[in-house]
Parts: structure tokens; C-alpha cells; sequence
């Protein structure tokens, strides 16, 4: 049955399209390859630059994790959830435009500059995220969320391309650009995407539950904060899937911004990686609306099942992994879950908190796959140094996944939010 969407829905989903893109050139597919030749002429060795770039998103995730809850809280307050949005947002845009300024021999810099960026595009995306119950209603919130993954696959494919070809033309001397030029211009035209396509979420959608404003603003959003960690405990439902999503998403998170740095240690050509990872955006969109599909049909919970089941097989695969071809089937298995594994995890816990403290329990939800984000890349970190081989550190993500499905089993499905409950300030 054909759905048709409302403005507000649109333009939300649209920021998925605009958003995407640093997604796709920054953190997995461009700035990887970029530092990692950076920090090879500055006499790093593959395995420490893999390191280095994994304790630098744990720091960031860090920061972001501990932000996001008390912004969160804040953001509830009427009329200040998109003022939020807009700071990071920014923060976001100016992140990624000092990459394409920063001289390519400063690897350090860049992965400050990087560090920058996306602790503008996380904490954004918080907002981003505590926005999906103002704009539909719960019984749509896994095709909305699934379309706008699907949108951001498709949108970020077209600025990807366009970074490709200018990479490739300019390392094969077709253009009279050379080939750090042709990778700081992709920076450039991420920066421009994000900004220009992101317009009409900026005009379009608005805050409609949230909470009264109280004097001492940022004091009272402490207490109602403490408050909501206290009664955490009472909303079971939304406790134990935080948990699960926490150690499950720990490993989606690592694999998506560590991958490309994997397949660099085991000596695959920047141009195959770059193919492989464009392949999965074409991939990964139309099996992201499948997933919310599937999720009318079936519980959404099973859905996340299946998609962590796949991870699991993502794991156990890439520990055996050592050609391109490899790599291609390893990508396609991501491609088929991706997507699906994320949006559904927001719809589910979209729909079982109290609405008009959505921000602050997305800003909960963020901090949960934000803290869990600082254990993955630096497990994948540590073990790499420890072993010289960079897929016992995939591997040993297998762990996580295997705990998130089981805690996943262990939240009751009849208990959702209630916008009624008492809260304590």
C-alpha cells in the first residue's frame, strides 16, 4: 500500500539525503584513505595509523556522550530543540571545511579536524533523531525512519560519485588538479550537500512536544536529567533496549568507520575501496525500505534480530578475509543490514518513550551508542597493535553483538512510553 507523506516528513527524511554524504566521504570512505597516505608520509606505520584513528573516535564519541544528555534535556524545553540543531549543524559544516584546508603532511590536524566535524554531525543527529516525534505519528515511524536511511543511501551517492571522479581523474592526470587537490575538494563539496540539502529541515520542521520553560535553565535541566536517569528504572521497556542497542550498535558504528582503514591493511587499492563503497550505498537503499517493510509485517524487534545475526556473520567472515573479493562479498552483507539495523533501532525506540521528552531520551539513547562507540574502535585499536592484524580486532567484535541480541530477548514488548507519567524535578 502506497503511504503518503506529509511535508514535515519529507523534509525530515530529506536531512538524511543532505547528512548522508559526510557519512559516506568523511567518515568511511575519503578521510580514511586521505589520513592514512597522510600519516604514511610522515613514517606511520599502517597499524598505528589504524590505532591513532581509532582512539581519535573514541575521544570524540567521548565528548559527544557526555554533551548529549543534559543538551538533550535542554532541547526538550519548547522552543529550543532546533536552536540546538543548528549549533551543531554548524559546528558540523565548519568541521569539514577546515579538512579541505588543513596541509596534508599535518595528519595530526586532520584528525583534529575530523574529531571537530563529527562531533558536529553526532550531536546534530541527536536532535535530528528527537525530532522524529514531532513530525509523524508511531504507527509510522519505521517507514518514515527507514525511508530517510534510504534517502540518505541514494543522496549520498551523488556527491560520492562526483568525489570519486574528481580523485580518480586527477590521479590519472586528466585534470590539471593533483590528487590531495581532487580529495580536499570532496571535503569541500561534502560541506556545500550537507549545507545546501539540509534547508528544508531548517524551514519545515518544527518542535511540537516538548516541556515549559523553567527559570535557571541550566540547573533545572540537571535535576530534570538526574530525574530521568532515576526513573530510568520505570520505563523498562526503554532501559533494556538501551542496553541492547548499546553493545549491538558498538559494533555497526566501529565497522562503519573503520572499515575502510581495514581493507588499507590488507593492502587493497584506494580505487577498489572506494568502488566497493559506493556499491554498498546503491546496495544498502533499497534493502533499508525493505526493513521498515518488513517491519509492518513483522515485529520490528525480529527485524533487528535478523540484521544482527547478519553482523555476526560480518564478523566471523572478515576474520577470514584477504582478497578483494572478499571484500565485495563483506560489503554486500553490510550493505543488506545497514541501514535497516539503524533505522529500526530509532522507529522501536521512538515509539516506546514519552513524547515530550523525546530529545532527552534520544539524547540518553545517543549517549548509551555513544559510550559503547569508545569500546569498539579502541578494542579494534588495541588488539590490532597487540597482534600486528587488523582482523582479530574486527573480529573480536563478534562479543558485542552476541550480548546486544540477547539483552534485545530480554525487553518486553507490551510496555511503551507514557507522555503521562509523573516526572521529577
Amino acid at each position: 500500500m502506497k503511504i503518503s507523506y506529509t511535508k514535515a516528513e519529507h523534509s525530515w527524511m530529506f536531512y538524511d539525503w543532505a547528512g548522508s554524504a559526510f557519512s559516506i566521504i568523511v567518515t568511511t570512505a575519503v578521510f580514511p584513505i586521505y589520513y592514512s597516505s597522510a600519516a604514511e608520509l610522515s613514517g606511520v606505520s599502517d597499524a598505528n595509523s589504524t590505532a591513532y584513528l581509532g582512539y581519535t573516535i573514541s575521544i570524540f564519541t567521548f565528548i559527544v556522550a557526555l554533551l548529549s544528555p543534559l543538551l538533550g534535556t535542554m532541547a526538550d524545553i519548547k522552543g529550543f530543540k532546533k536552536r540546538f540543531f543548528l549549533t551543531f549543524f554548524s559546528l558540523g559544516i565548519l568541521g569539514t571545511l577546515s579538512l579541505a584546508l588543513v596541509p596534508h603532511s599535518s595528519w595530526i590536524l586532520l584528525l583534529i579536524g575530523y574529531a571537530i566535524a563529527s562531533i558536529g554531525m553526532s550531536g546534530a543527529n541527536v536532535f535530528y533523531d528527537g525530532f522524529l516525534v514531532d513530525i509523524t505519528e508511531p504507527s509510522r515511524m519505521n517507514r518514515v525512519s527507514s525511508r530517510g536511511f534510504s534517502l540518505g543511501y541514494i543522496g549520498s551517492s551523488i556527491p560520492f560519485i562526483m568525489s570519486i571522479g574528481l580523485i580518480l581523474l586527477a590521479q590519472n592526470e586528466l585534470i590539471p588538479v593533483s590528487t590531495v587537490n581532487a580529495t580536499r575538494l570532496a571535503f569541500l563539496l561534502t560541506a556545500l550537500w550537507w549545507g545546501l540539502f539540509s534547508l528544508p529541515m531548517i524551514r519545515n520542521v518544527e518542535q511540537i512536544h516538548g516541556v515549559p520553560r523553567r527559570p535557571q535553565l541550566v540547573k533545572s535541566s540537571f535535576k530534570r536529567l538526574l530525574s530521568t536517569f532515576q526513573q530510568l528504572k520505570h520505563y523498562r521497556a526503554a532501559f533494556t533496549f538501551l542496553i541492547a542497542y548499546m553493545f549491538y550498535i558498538d559494533g555497526v558504528g566501529t565497522i562503519i568507520s573503520m572499515s575502510t582503514a581495514y581493507g588499507k591493511d590488507l593492502g587493497l587499492a584506494s580505487t577498489d575501496l572506494l568502488v566497493v563503497l559506493f556499491a554498498v550505498q546503491v546496495v544498502a537503499a533499497p534493502f533499508a525500505i525493505l526493513y521498515g517493510r518488513l517491519a509492518d509485517r513483522f515485529p520490528g524487534k525480529t527485524m533487528i534480530y535478523v540484521a544482527i545475526i547478519v553482523y555476526i556473520g560480518v564478523c566471523t567472515y572478515a576474520f577470514f578475509m584477504n582478497t578483494l573479493i572478499d571484500f565485495w562479498i563483506l560489503a554486500m552483507l553490510i550493505a543488506t543490514s545497514q541501514g535497516g539495523i539503524q533505522a529500526l533501532s530509532r522507529a522501536y525506540f521512538g515509539r516506546i518513550i514519552p513524547k515530550h521528552k523525546a530529545s532527552e531520551f534520544f539524547g540518553l539513547y545517543d549517549i548509551f551508542g555513544r559510550f559503547a562507540s569508545i569500546i569498539g574502535p579502541a578494542l579494534v585499536a588495541v588488539i590490532t597493535q597487540a597482534t600486528g592484524q587488523s582482523n582479530y580486532g574486527v573480529f573480536s567484535l563478534i562479543i558485542l553483538f552476541l550480548i546486544g541480541f540477547f539483552v534485545l530477548t530480554q525487553v518486553p514488548e507490551s510496555e511503551i512510553g507514557s507522555d503521562t507519567m509523573q516526572e521529577v524535578v
